[in-house]
């Protein structure tokens, strides 16, 4: 029995380190088809939902090096959610399944290492995914430099100057504008997400 535990402590170990957040939720009165609806409904952002016994995802989580206020969170009725990348999708899907059914409740949670109130969690859940993220800062990158683009053309039809002499210009300042704000700072560090692994079975059952 003892060495079973130990295996499952590694695998759980295992699973922990490799998804980059970890969400703990109170299930208590969440029934068999509502669970099993919820895990449907984060599986198409990537993450999953299981229940473990407490004790073992202690066990885990010490190894893995999570602070040590998270072990007053396991208790009771838990279960875990983690996910391949995408936790602003997990956040926001955890978020709008419990004012929908009002069930399960956000404990707390884990993100690269730093613990999370349910607030934080919220947070997250109100943020854009990372591919609208990446979108927006595309957008800003591209700004400067289209406009410039403009002002140029206009500047030559103004003074009479063919269109073609402006292109020339507008082609120069574009990368000098791109390269003001560089995609690595002023992307959002929330934004990037580990692969993740999948979940061992629950090795408890929802009520």
């Amino acid at each position: 029995m003892k060495e079973l535990k130990t295996l499952l402590i590694d695998d759980l170990l295992k699973r922990v380190n490799a998804s980059p957040f970890l969400f703990v939720v109170d299930y208590t009165g969440l029934k068999v088809d509502k669970f099993a609806e919820l895990r449907k409904r984060l599986s198409a952002v990537g993450a999953e939902i299981h229940v473990f016994k407490n004790n073992l995802v202690k066990k885990a989580a010490e190894k893995a090096g999570f602070p040590g206020e998270l072990g007053e969170h396991l208790t009771g009725q838990s279960a875990y959610v983690t996910g391949a990348k995408d936790v602003f999708g997990a956040a926001k899907i955890l978020k709008n399944f419990q004012a929908e059914f009002e069930k399960p409740v956000m404990k707390v949670g884990v993100l690269d290492g730093n613990l999370l109130d349910t607030a934080a969690i919220k947070v997250l859940a109100d943020l854009p995914s990372r591919e609208v993220l990446l979108s927006q800062l595309l957008g800003v990158l591209q700004a400067p430099a289209s406009a410039l683009a403009r002002v140029l053309k206009a500047k030559a039809d103004k003074d009479g100057a063919p269109a073609e002499e402006a292109a020339p210009a507008a082609a120069e300042a574009a990368p000098a504008a791109a390269e003001a704000a560089p995609a690595e700072e002023a992307a959002p560090a929330a934004a990037e997400a580990a692969p993740a692994a999948e979940q061992a079975a629950p090795a408890e059952q929802p009520a």
